[in-house]
This record gives structure tokens, sequence and C-alpha cells, in this order.
């Protein structure tokens, strides 16, 4: 697009399906790389993708030509597909619905990048639910408990 100048760093999180430990240490690199292709072939700059078994964290410079909602969308449909026609998993692989976005200045790119780096450190002292909504806070998102998190049924 002719004179659309645009510099929005995103922090997309995806979480898998009841918070199920699926992504697996023995693939996980690769699965990684897959999802930073996946952005990079939905025309964002990937900067850092990085996760632990039940959940991904991307770091990305959104295009002016793709919304969040599209991103996420095309990421996770085709980053599923790719685990489940893979055989990684004897279970089907699925993303949890939704997604966390938030956004950073300039100035906060080094530590987002650094803090995404660091995800399996950083979950032997908080575990994802405290993460998440610690985000959600220090964000000043507004959610509903109930719709936080998918339970496995009993």
């Amino acid at each position: 697009m002719a004179n659309a100048y645009t510099q929005m760093y995103v922090q997309l999180v995806f979480v898998v399906k009841f918070r199920r430990a699926s992504i697996h240490k023995e693939w996980k690199s690769e699965f990684m790389a897959v999802i930073g292709n996946m952005i990079k072939e939905a025309g964002c700059n990937t900067i850092k993708v990085n996760g632990v078994e039940d959940h991904v964290h991307c770091f990305l410079r959104l295009s002016s030509t793709i919304t969040i909602a599209e991103l996420c969308q095309k990421v996770k449909a085709r980053s599923a597909k790719w685990v489940n026609e893979s055989g990684k998993l004897a279970h089907r692989f699925e993303w949890q619905q939704g997604y966390g976005a938030f956004t950073y200045s300039q100035s906060s790119v080094p530590n987002v990048i650094k803090y995404i780096e660091n995800q399996e450190e950083h979950h032997r002292k908080k575990n994802f639910q405290e993460e998440y909504i610690d985000f959600l806070k220090d964000f000043e998102v507004q959610y509903d408990d109930k719709y936080l998190f998918q339970e496995l049924a009993n």
C-alpha cells in the first residue's frame, strides 16, 4: 500500500487447548521455526517465537495489510495442521479459542525478546495462568474469569 508507514510491535500468546502439555522438547524448535515462517508468509516480520509445552509467545512487527485476528487465525490453523499431519502426537493437537495480543514501543523490543527467549526459565517460577493474568492486568485488559481458560471436562 503506497504511503502506509507503520511500526507496530505485537506479542501474541497462543494456548494449547485445555493447557495440555503437547509441545514436546524433541520437536519444539522445529515447531517454533514453522510458526515463525507462517508469520512471515502472512506478511509480518517475525522477531522471536518461543514457548513451553502448553503455550507459545510470538513477537512480531505487524503488517499494515493484515489484522491481528486474521494473523492469529491463519497461524493457529496452519500450525495445528502441521502438528497433526506430521504425526508428532498420538492425540489431535488443538489451540484454545482466542489469543492474547499486546503491543509494545520500540524501546521495549530488547526486553520482550529476552523475555520470550527465556520462557522455560521463567515458567519454573510462574505458571502460565499466573503469567497470563499478569499480562492482562499490566496492559489493563478487562476480562471475565469464566471465559479466560478452557478447562478439560471431568
